[in-house]
Order: C-alpha cells, then sequence, then structure tokens
C-alpha cells in the first residue's frame, strides 16, 4: 500500500488536518459508543445502575489503553519503516504484528475473565454495584479480541496515512451499538447493555475484515512472519501500553477513592469522565496522528519537517482545547442531567470541571510532546513522564489532600497539579530530545 499523504514533501498544516480531522471524528464517535450504555443506563436504570456502570468504567479503560498502547507500538516501528521506504522490512512487522496482536488480546481476555472478582474486590466496589459490576464486565471483556483488532488494524493503516477508515468503522459500530442498547436493557436489564456492546464489537469486526480484504488496503501473509521482529515489536508496545495503561490506572485510584464517600460521589466522577472524553480524545488524536507523522520525518532523516508539525499541532490543538473546555466548563451542570437527574450529582460535576478547566489546553500540549517522543522512537520516555505525574504526582497527592479533610476537591485540585506538571516537563524532555537530533 502507498502512503496517503506526504508528510515529508507536502503542506504542514494541510497533512496535520488531513490526518487529525478523521482521528478526532473517530474519538469522537468512540466517545458516542461509550456514551450511549451510560445514557441508556442512568435514564433507564437510575443511580445505582449508573454508579455500577463507573465501577465498570476504570477496568474497560485498562483494557482499552492496553491496547491503544500495544497498537500504538506498532505504529512506531511501522512508520519509521515506511518513511525510510523498507518494504521488506514493512511486510514482515506487519505479519508478525499481528500473530503477536491475536496471541496476546487472547491472553489478556483469559486473565481478566480469571481474575475479575478480586480485580472488583480490590476496587472497593460497593456491596450495592459488585453484581451489576461483575455482570457487565464478565460479559465486555468476551468481546476483547474485536476491540483488539480493530485497535490493530487502524494503527498499521494509519502509519500509511489513512485515518478515514477509523472514522468509519467507528460509525458503524456507534451506530449499531445505539440501536441495540434500549433493546437489549429494556429486555435483560443492566448487563444487556454489555451484551449489546459485545454484539456491535464483532459486527464491526466483521466489517472491518471484509472491507480491508476487498479494498486491499495492504497487504497481510503470515509467510512473512519473522520472529527476529518480535522483541523489538515488545520494546516499542510495552512502553507504550505502560503509558496508556497509567490514566486508566489513576482513573481506577481516584474511583476506588471517590467511592469512599459516597453513591452519588462516584456517579458524579462517572459523569465527570464521560464529560472529559469531549476533552481528552482530541488530545489523544494529536497524539496518535504525530506518533506516525515524526515517525515517518524520522525515517526520511527530516527533523526540520518533524518539528513544523509539532508547532501546528500545538497551535490548533490549543485553540480548539480551550473552546471545547469552556464549554463544558460553563454547561457542566446542565450536561450532567443528561445522565442522572439529581441536583447533588450536578454540583459536585460543576465544581470538578470548575476545578479543572485550563488543565484540558495543558493536556493538550502534554499530548503534543508525547506523541513527538513516540515518533522518535522513545517511548519509554514517554511512559516515564506519564509514571512521573500520574504516579508520582496525582495518585499521592490525591490520597494526601483527601486524608487531610479537602474532601472530593482536594482530589480535583490534584488533578490540576498534575495536568500542570506533565505540561512543562514533557516539553522539556521533548524538546531536548528533538535538540539531540540536529
Amino acid at each position: 500500500m502507498q502512503t496517503k499523504i506526504d508528510f515529508i514533501g507536502g503542506n504542514t498544516k494541510h497533512c496535520l488536518m488531513a490526518m487529525a480531522l478523521p482521528m478526532i471524528a473517530a474519538m469522537f464517535l468512540n466517545m458516542a459508543y461509550n456514551l450511549v450504555d451510560s445514557l441508556w443506563i442512568g435514564n433507564l436504570l437510575g443511580e445505582t445502575a449508573y454508579a455500577a456502570l463507573t465501577n465498570s468504567t476504570p477496568i474497560i479503560l485498562i483494557l482499552t489503553s492496553v491496547a491503544m498502547g500495544a497498537t500504538n507500538g506498532i505504529s512506531i516501528l511501522l512508520s519509521q519503516a515506511i518513511g525510510a521506504k523498507k518494504q521488506k522490512r514493512v511486510e514482515s512487522l506487519i505479519a508478525t504484528s499481528f500473530i503477536v496482536a491475536i496471541v496476546f488480546s487472547l491472553m489478556i481476555t483469559l486473565v481478566f475473565e480469571i481474575f475479575l472478582p478480586h480485580i472488583l474486590t480490590a476496587l472497593n466496589t460497593p456491596a450495592e454495584t459488585y453484581d451489576m459490576a461483575y455482570s457487565y464486565l464478565s460479559i465486555y471483556v468476551l468481546g476483547y479480541l474485536a476491540v483488539y483488532l480493530y485497535l490493530y488494524f487502524t494503527a498499521v493503516l494509519r502509519s500509511f496515512g489513512n485515518s478515514m477508515f477509523q472514522a468509519v468503522a467507528m460509525l458503524v459500530s456507534t451506530v449499531l451499538n445505539a440501536i441495540l442498547d434500549p433493546v437489549f436493557i429494556h429486555f435483560i436489564g443492566f448487563h444487556g447493555a454489555a451484551i449489546a456492546t459485545l454484539l456491535s464489537q464483532g459486527v464491526c469486526l466483521i466489517f472491518m475484515v471484509v472491507y480491508l480484504k476487498r479494498k486491499q488496503l495492504f497487504s497481510l501473509h503470515i509467510t512473512w512472519f519473522d520472529e527476529a521482529d518480535i522483541l523489538p515489536l515488545i520494546g516499542k508496545a510495552l512502553p507504550s501500553v505502560v503509558q496508556q495503561s497509567i490514566p486508566a490506572v489513576s482513573t481506577t485510584f481516584l474511583t476506588a477513592l471517590v467511592s469512599t464517600y459516597s453513591i452519588t460521589a462516584i456517579a458524579a466522577y462517572g459523569i465527570t469522565g464521560k464529560l472529559e472524553t469531549i476533552l481528552f480524545y482530541p488530545a489523544m488524536a494529536l497524539n496518535m496522528v504525530l506518533t506516525t507523522i515524526i515517525g515517518q520525518c524520522i525515517g526520511g532523516q527530516r527533523i526540520d519537517r518533524a518539528k513544523d508539525y509539532l508547532k501546528c499541532a500545538l497551535k490548533y490543538g490549543c485553540v480548539l482545547l480551550f473552546i471545547l473546555s469552556g464549554v463544558i466548563v460553563i454547561f457542566s451542570k446542565q450536561l450532567s442531567g443528561f445522565f442522572v437527574n439529581s441536583t447533588d450529582v450536578a454540583t459536585i460535576v460543576g465544581v470538578y470541571f470548575l476545578t479543572v478547566s485550563i488543565g484540558y489546553v495543558l493536556n493538550t500540549v502534554t499530548n503534543c510532546f508525547l506523541g513527538v517522543l513516540n515518533g522518535l522512537g522513545k517511548p519509554a520516555k514517554s511512559m516515564l513522564l506519564m509514571i512521573f505525574y500520574y504516579i508520582v504526582v496525582r495518585m499521592p497527592l490525591a490520597y494526601l489532600l483527601s486524608s487531610l479533610g479537602f474532601g472530593l476537591n482536594g482530589i480535583w485540585a490534584a488533578v490540576l497539579v498534575s495536568h500542570i506538571c506533565a505540561a512543562v516537563a514533557s516539553m522539556l524532555v521533548s524538546l531536548l530530545q528533538i535538540k539531540s537530533k540536529k
């Protein structure tokens, strides 16, 4: 397959937008996909059921983050090989990574199915929501192979400069889930939402495989498998998995911390997580897009182009997030009502977004610089940065402020402080790495 976009010779703004806009669209469709469960469960089954979904969310985030991280790691090596025009290397990477993807995703599925009760217990899942959370997750995990392969195929296509297919596939899955959700919830109850999700993911994967086969967007032959590529793939994928998973681990920790307050607090925190996806997904899209673009620029020995793409991404990304975060902060209480009709919940949601506010622009800055580090082939440095501001800063500070009597507001303040630390640290490390490439 030929690259769809000339990242090295083309117009910086046009090339970035051609990749970023479909990616952002795909992310928002993914957000809509996740919101469908939340809206139907919250409105049809009430606050307790929504709290159960909130208790389930951290595990879903971890599973998704592992898949996103591993496949993004594949994209690092693949995009650099494409930029360097090494065709045989490209072919062996695709074949080897595909086999590794299947084996790894099946292993993850088995582990989570076996240890799910222990995981829910460790998360301080309240007795009132435990059974519902378990029934939902035990079904959801069965569809992990479909989720993983979807992210794998989109990562490969993204490496070639094709991000449009991800948006199309996500649209199919979102529409299907929106149709199936209310039907299954009505007839089966809470875990009917998980069954609807499982079915929509399976159909989406079938749609994707058929489309790829007919269009022949890239070649994949098992005979191209090269065991020598396994360790390099793991070497790039492992830091990326940790990098993507750490925010989910942090969310899991904060969910457990918030769970010590009340069901209302859990429901409110669940809503903030859903609304935050509007603000996080554009930044995540820029991260993944820059990983591919910078990777091709580095493969083609054009560090000057890499810097141009970084400046462009920072400019447009920060403007977009300033506007979006302003809208969410102003209307957060009203938006909360779409999920759960509760004044107490809405008040907590409003305070959260007012506290964090500017943190979402800073998160965009952070993700742009992390995307550069990934594209430079330095995912381990991105991983260490994530560990620093989530594990070293956010989680201990949230626990400390909560313990000192600041309550939920102390937890929210810790989130803001971590965003500030993240933006400063990622900028300094990335600029040093770029300078060393001259």
